[in-house]
């Protein structure tokens, strides 16, 4: 059993400062309220030191591999680990052995930890489960990767499954003053001045990670020399060099966040692509949330494109939903596919100024009922399109005439357009039966049109 315990770590030189911070009681925990909070099962189970099977998931350096230690710390049980990335079905069946040994002649349980669990095969993850369910071992699973694509589902369904999110800012300026403050672990025994604005650096472009933050905090501290008084000016400049990340300006509640979301989507709107990927990396850089940026393309396939190419709702739609699946840093990739899909795309505002006009008279002119044929008492007079020749017979929809959407030339809008003019130009002869409907299925269809047509609302 390989466990980090405070005896151990006095023993190793040179242990990252992020290992070293490692919490070692739930007191010292942080983050994840939303599963380890007062009264919350998950916490529960830890102190009651009744562990079942479980599966942790959710991005690096958001404190599982830290809660998986924290319970063995605190369990009364056996513990075993393994990494899937290095081990295989006989390093599985070593430990289910001695764990079955346990079992047998002291009755001591084992938990045994799987670090990088998606990486187990299908095979692999098969020959864990029949000692799972018979609780030889208890699981504990712990992945980047969506256990619902990645981990057997018989496997799924003998554990719990929690949910870890990345830490909020708030979260990972406690743990990093804790680390400058901490003389026993961290780096307290050296004196530290750290400017308010490296501090926020290290903070942003950490996007949750607790370890990148630490690490970059040690990087920092280790390579800049102190000054006259003995202490180390922590600055701007030392965070972007030791993150290797510039800081940009941009600041998610101020003008500039507003300013460069204006600049992105007037790019689209504008068919610069270019522009439009400038803008894009400058948000993505400076660590804006993928799924606003991934609105804002959805509004912008909508309100610029339009009908012109009803494709671009399709792809920002979809882009959406990948940035949900995937997160940072891949939901880049079809963020930058949708962009540059809107930019190219041929523009049409027809769908988004018909719109407005048709609420401008909904909120200032008398709002109208509809018609009494297109409601359920009139359901007799009202003539059904598909009884007639190429599905269209000229019926009034509104009882007045008002006209809201005007179709533009541009891409498929333009075929749109061509339609429109072509129903309008059949005024005269349009409310004749089509020739097929006199015959077969259509005159069937067409005599039993009024009972089926009483129960029709639209």
């Amino acid at each position: 059993m390989e466990l980090f315990a405070k005896q151990e770590l006095e023993t190793i030189r040179d242990v990252p400062l992020a290992l070293k911070m490692s919490p070692r009681r739930l007191s010292q925990f942080v983050g994840q309220e939303h599963i380890l909070g007062k009264g919350k099962l998950l916490r529960r189970a830890i102190e009651a030191d009744r562990i079942v099977s479980l599966i942790f998931y959710g991005p690096s350096g958001c404190g599982k591999s830290a809660l998986a230690r924290i319970i063995a710390e605190r369990t009364k049980a056996h513990f075993e680990e393994l990494n899937a990335v290095t081990s295989g079905v006989a390093d599985l069946r070593k430990i289910i052995e001695r764990a079955w040994q346990k079992i047998k002649f002291s009755g001591q349980k084992t938990i045994l930890l799987i670090d990088e669990l998606h990486h187990f095969n299908r095979s692999q993850q098969d020959a864990l489960l029949p000692d799972v369910e018979k609780g030889t071992v208890t699981l504990i699973g712990i992945t980047t990767e969506n256990p619902y694509f990645y981990i057997n589902s018989r496997l799924l369904s003998r554990s719990q499954i929690f949910e870890f999110k990345p830490l909020s800012n708030e979260e990972l300026k406690v743990i990093l003053n804790r680390a400058i403050e901490d003389r026993e672990n961290g780096l307290g025994k050296t004196r530290i001045k750290i400017t308010p604005q490296a501090l926020d650096h290290l903070i942003k472009t950490a996007n949750g990670d607790a370890r990148r933050a630490l690490n970059a905090l040690e990087v920092g501290v280790m390579t800049t020399k102190p000054g006259r008084s003995g202490e180390i000016n922590f600055t701007l400049s030392v965070a972007e060099e030791s993150i290797q990340k510039k800081a940009v300006v941009y600041d998610k509640k101020g003008d500039e966040h507003y300013d460069t979301i204006s600049a992105f989507i007037k790019s689209m709107r504008g068919s610069d692509p270019d522009a439009t990927l400038y803008w894009l990396a400058k948000m993505i850089y400076a660590g804006e949330d993928p799924r606003f940026i991934a609105r804002r393309i959805v509004i912008c396939a909508s309100e610029d494109v339009g009908n012109a190419d009803p494709q671009a709702l399709v792809v920002a739609s979809a882009a959406l939903e990948a940035c949900e699946f995937l997160g940072m840093p891949e939901a880049k990739i079809p963020l930058a596919q949708a962009a540059i899909y809107i930019a190219c795309a041929p523009k049409s505002n027809a769908a988004y100024k018909g719109i407005d006009k048709a609420l401008t008279d909904i909120e200032e002119k008398k709002v109208l009922k509809p018609p009494k044929y297109l409601t359920k008492v009139g359901q007799k007079d009202y003539k059904y399109p598909h009884s007639y020749a190429k599905g269209w017979v000229k019926q009034d929809y509104l009882p007045v005439k008002r006209r809201y959407y005007f179709p533009t030339e541009e891409g498929y809008e333009a075929k749109i357009k061509k339609r429109m003019e072509e129903l309008e130009s059949r005024i005269a002869r349009s409310d004749k039966p089509s020739q097929r409907q006199k015959t077969g299925h259509y005159e069937k269809k067409a005599s039993g049109q009024g009972k089926r047509d009483k129960g029709r609302t639209s």
